[in-house]
């Protein structure tokens, strides 16, 4: 798997990251909100960060520990399912993870929309993980230093998500832990600039992002993926160039 397979997974990130504003806004929020560390006047030439250093570092760490999670679920996914299927040999297996990971794609696509609820159900669940792991996290807040935003975002990566299920399915048929890893990191980079801008800006990317066009614009970039996948996986139809920009290998 080259950099130009992960591309459109990449993309998926990106398009999908309007809907990782409501997923994760509320604790990306708790980071802009946290107060800063105070200095601690060791000697006297001592030099206080600015705020906007501290802030800046927390985000940063959040959305490491977050990504670092993904890759480690990727590689999981990818490590059992390549093992599975060198051991066992069941191609019709691969091919049925092949539609599910572009039906999958598909949902996403109209769920980003707001056309189609059903993965709202996974978010229900989500919701549901975090109210049960919240006295477990009182340690961990008020998120005032990098290492406690690192901690909460590798505990925050595994909480349930449509989105990240999907790409899950594209990290199991990677074919191996390393590649799994590799799905699930350029998936994370893809979210990335988006929930960086709104550790650091807060409500105003918020509104500006949950507005109703860029959500549909997101959508159908992610449907568009999903067709596409869809469409080689009829009768192992080959789309020339655009092979590159389907989500998940064929099998």
């Amino acid at each position: 798997m080259n950099v130009l397979n992960l591309l459109p997974v990449f993309l998926v990130g990106l398009a999908g990251s309007a809907h990782c504003i409501g997923m994760c806004g509320g604790i990306v929020g708790a980071l802009s909100a946290a107060a800063a560390p105070r200095a601690r006047p060791v000697i006297a030439i001592a030099v206080a960060r600015p705020a906007g250093a501290d802030k800046l570092l927390r985000v940063l760490a959040y959305n490491g520990g977050r990504i670092a999670s993904y890759m480690a679920a990727g590689a999981l996914a990818g490590g059992l399912a390549g093992g599975a299927a060198n051991l066992l040999r069941l191609a019709a297996l691969q091919v049925a993870f092949y539609w599910m990971a572009n039906l999958m794609l598909l949902a996403l696509g109209l769920y980003l929309m707001d056309a189609w609820r059903g993965l709202a159900r996974l978010e229900a669940a989500g919701g549901v993980v975090w109210r049960r792991l919240q006295p477990l996290l009182k340690p961990l807040l008020p998120m005032d230093s990098p290492l406690k935003a690192l901690a909460m975002g590798g505990l925050w990566g595994w909480v349930p998500c449509g989105m990240v299920y999907s790409v899950l399915l594209t990290a199991m048929l990677s074919g191996s832990a390393l590649q799994g890893a590799a799905v699930m990191l350029a998936f994370g980079l893809g979210t990335l600039p988006t929930l960086l801008a709104l550790g650091l800006l807060g409500a105003r990317l918020r509104a500006a992002a949950q507005r109703r066009g860029v959500r549909v614009a997101g959508g159908l970039l992610v449907l568009a993926f999903g067709l596409l996948g869809l469409a080689r996986a009829v009768n192992g139809l080959s789309l020339g160039w655009l092979d590159a920009l389907c989500v998940t290998g064929h099998p």
